[in-house]
């Protein structure tokens, strides 16, 4: 069987590393002339970070990534609502790493590279159609350099891992539109920063409204470790504001930043300092897409945020998209037809990631926060007489447990 990837995110490098552990030869095809560590800082969830242990991966995280111990929960004004130890420390069998993206994508594509080899990562082509039949599919790529030339490519399978923007889900839904957007905008940063407390925290202060995320993404070296920073604020509404223009490169001005940045308050950091150390600032909005009815269409599909873009909310984006990649590359290894094995991974994983989307809407686990802000919008002296604690742990390990790493959940 031959498999062609578009798109060499997170999502397509693990799929073709999956593949070609099951024997399934793959092609990945990237629009970007060169796959560059561009983006700060993600986590992986434990039950990813299983899938990429699998492969050999857990040493090469190690090294560039950072295993977290505890994710704490405050109010804007930093009152603690709710704290938790998280991978290996909760008592999962691997652990949850916070990571710069682009890092963790170059981890990937190396691999690829060594494992598939040179010729199995094909650059700067953008998909642009296809065609399929009972035989295969066939493929139309254009030069994203210079739209000048084109490339035609031909397999059993097209995965299309294209992203939010995906040229595979709007052949199949033209009248889609544009991502949907709550009016949320985020800037995001990091630096060089001394270690906060254990240097393994990682504390998100606020709701879906207004939110500040704060984490170190790399190993403390002399005293100091990457500090990564996000500020989420709804700015606009989106009934009549158009979101502004998505894009991993788009930069804002301190100026622009550091007045929400100083809304919120974490015990122990300086967030102005932090926010002004910060030589680069990332801007672009907060947006999904609606649930689709199916992702498979014969020999074609979608796999991560071409089939299921969600809000950053629970460190679920990364991980589901290599929980597709496994499902995936298991039935293509086990199904007598490639169709059939499309078929059942929609049927396995849309309903899944369907219902992440969903609960990500309404604020996922940092719910917790909003529900406790609501009712005690000035503070309070004891958090359980605002919100009691089975009711915090209720949202907090519901949502552990609907998107598949809760504590029944853990994987050996």
């Amino acid at each position: 069987m031959t498999v062609l990837i578009a798109g060499a995110g997170i999502g397509g490098l693990a799929t073709a590393l999956m593949l070609h552990k099951r024997g399934i030869n793959a092609t990945v095809v990237e629009q970007a002339s060169e796959v560059r560590e561009v983006g700060v800082g993600i986590n992986t969830l434990p039950h990813s970070i299983a899938e990429l242990s699998e492969l050999g991966l857990l040493a090469r995280l190690d090294e560039v990534g950072l295993r977290t111990r505890e994710l704490r929960y405050l109010t804007r004004s930093g009152q603690e609502v709710w704290r938790e130890l998280r991978g290996t420390h909760a008592g999962h069998a691997h652990p949850q790493f916070s990571i710069h993206r682009g890092r963790l994508q170059k981890l990937l594509f190396d691999a690829v590279i060594e494992r598939l080899g040179p010729q199995s990562v094909e650059t700067g082509l953008r998909l642009t159609g296809f065609v399929q039949n009972e035989g295969g599919v066939t493929a139309h790529f254009s030069s994203s350099r210079d739209g000048l030339s084109s490339r035609t490519l031909r397999s059993e399978v097209l995965i299309c891992a294209d992203g939010i923007h995906s040229v595979g889900r709007s052949r199949f839904y033209p009248d889609e539109g544009p991502p949907s957007w709550p009016g949320v905008v985020m800037w995001r940063g990091a630096t060089e920063w001394p270690v906060w407390e254990d240097g393994q925290t990682m504390v998100i202060a606020g709701g879906l409204g207004g939110k500040l995320v704060l984490y170190p993404i790399a190993p403390a070296k002399d005293g100091r470790q990457l500090m990564n920073w996000v500020v989420n604020i709804r700015i606009a509404d989106p009934s009549v504001s158009p979101p502004p223009p998505e894009s991993w490169s788009r930069t804002a001005p301190l100026s622009k930043v550091l007045p929400y940045a100083k809304r919120f308050n974490v015990p122990g950091i300086d967030l102005e300092a932090l926010v002004r150390a910060s030589g680069t600032i990332f801007e672009y909005p907060m947006a999904d897409r609606d649930p689709l009815p199916r992702w498979t269409h014969g020999r074609v599909t979608l796999l991560g945020d071409a089939a299921h873009p969600m809000y950053p909310v629970g460190s679920n984006g990364a991980a589901q998209a290599i929980l597709d990649a496994r499902c995936l590359a298991d039935l293509l290894a086990i199904s007598e037809h490639p169709r059939e094995a499309l078929y059942r991974y929609e049927k396995e994983r849309l309903p899944k990631t369907a219902e992440i989307v969903r609960t990500n809407r309404i604020g996922g686990p940092e719910r917790v926060i909003d529900e406790v802000e609501k009712r005690s919008p000035q503070g309070f002296e004891d958090v359980n007489a605002v919100l009691g604690h089975s009711d915090r742990e209720a949202i907090v390990k519901g949502y552990a447990n609907m998107a598949g790493f809760g504590q029944s959940q853990k994987k050996t």
